[in-house]
């Protein structure tokens, strides 16, 4: 058969299959889309939160050896 010939209702048939297919890739993106979003949040909220200790961790050791440096002065 050529591609005049092809049957209308079978024609129709591959376009609603292709257009399935369209619209299962288009949910399964946007469920993976909606996962990722919220995976980065996560990830930004214990960035913040690693960013905080880091700076306290740093400005307790930096007191230590302020006053280690104070009591080898006062020795």
């Amino acid at each position: 058969m050529s591609e005049l010939e092809k049957d209308p209702s079978t024609e129709l048939a591959a376009l609603e299959a292709k257009l399935d297919a369209l619209i299962a890739q288009y949910q399964l993106t946007k469920s993976e889309n909606k996962s990722l979003k919220v995976k980065q949040d996560a990830l930004v909220k214990e960035k913040a939160k690693l960013l905080e200790k880091t700076t306290l961790a740093k400005a307790r050791v930096e007191a230590m050896i302020n006053r280690l440096k104070a009591m080898e002065h006062d020795s």
